[in-house]
């Protein structure tokens, strides 16, 4: 449904941010969705929040959701009346399991925001507003742009780039049934590294991107290897550095975190059997006794929308 006048339908897709070296800087829009309906109500009635589908137990209902959290920073930032919300969720998007659950909804509020209170922001404007909410645009820039995005942060600017790039590969995502909070994720980071192991990411960050845009996949074996954030968090992730190696023998060009995980992300050649990979890794944390569900999702170009 597209804007009717004090209603307005956001369409906002997963994200996986890092992409093995890209720590906080580089992300990918993938085929999975959460979709927002705002509506503005009489200021009587308050902030109401109706979600459905996966983990609505986790979504607060009132005022601390983030998704009118963020609708209300825009709002307010355009001196708009008061007035009251209803926002109605469809979850597809696992909550906190590395996939920018709470970017699609800083999203979809601050689109939403944009529409209904007539800002006519554009998306790189709307990426700088996101990223004040989230702290770094790695998930927000491409759940805003779609595609891989990499994006820097200077004086408070945000720049981020869409790479141009016609994606010849599947991803295999691979959820555990295990939350992995960002801050417990990003605690476990060490505050200081070696410079060699600085040099190893940003050179794979390199050649991942020169990958991604030349269409020469056969180096994303090396280039999606890192050493800024994945040897800390895989301990996290009871099975995880066992499902990369599985990954890589059933075809897989390599696998990585997704964000802060839970979630893991196979890169899959186009002609891999991505059934026998999203299989295999699977197959790791069966053996634990942790249950998991695999997606096989593409990634979206377009970004969040107006439907």
């Amino acid at each position: 449904m597209a804007a009717n006048g004090n209603s307005v339908t956001i369409q906002v897709p997963a994200t996986s941010a890092n992409c093995g070296p890209g720590f906080d800087c580089l992300g990918l829009a993938c085929t999975l969705y959460n979709t927002f309906t705002y509506t503005l109500v009489p200021k009587e009635r308050g902030i109401h929040v109706i979600s459905l589908g996966m983990d609505t137990s986790l979504v607060p209902t009132g005022k601390t959701n983030l998704a009118a959290q963020a609708f209300f920073k825009l709002w307010d930032k355009l001196h708009k009346p008061e007035t009251g919300l209803q926002v109605v969720s469809h979850i597809e998007v696992p909550v906190s399991r590395g996939l920018g659950s709470s970017s699609t909804a800083v999203v979809a509020g601050l689109m939403a925001a944009n529409v209904l209170g007539g800002a006519g922001l554009n998306k790189q404007q709307l990426v700088t507003e996101a990223t004040e909410l989230e702290g770094h645009p790695d998930n927000v820039a491409p759940a805003i742009l779609g595609g891989m995005t990499a994006s820097v942060q200077d004086n408070g600017q945000v720049y981020s780039l869409k790479l141009p790039m016609v994606p010849h590969y599947k991803l295999v995502v691979l959820v555990p049934d295990m939350q992995l909070p960002t801050a417990k994720a990003r605690a476990a980071l060490p505050k200081t590294i070696a410079h060699k192991d600085a040099v190893y990411s940003v050179s794979r960050a390199a050649l991942l991107i020169g990958s991604m845009v030349t269409g020469h996949y056969e180096y994303l074996p090396a280039a999606l290897q890192d050493k800024l954030h994945q040897p800390y968090r895989l301990p996290l992730i009871p099975g995880a550095e066992e499902a990369f190696k599985a990954a890589r023998e059933a075809g897989a060009y390599n696998a990585v975190i997704s964000g802060s995980g839970s979630t893991l992300m196979a890169y899959v050649p186009m002609d891999g059997d991505v059934e026998k990979v999203g299989k295999a890794m699977q197959e790791t944390f069966t053996k634990r006794d942790i249950h998991s569900v695999y997606h096989v999702l593409k990634i979206d170009d377009e970004g969040a929308k107006v439907l």
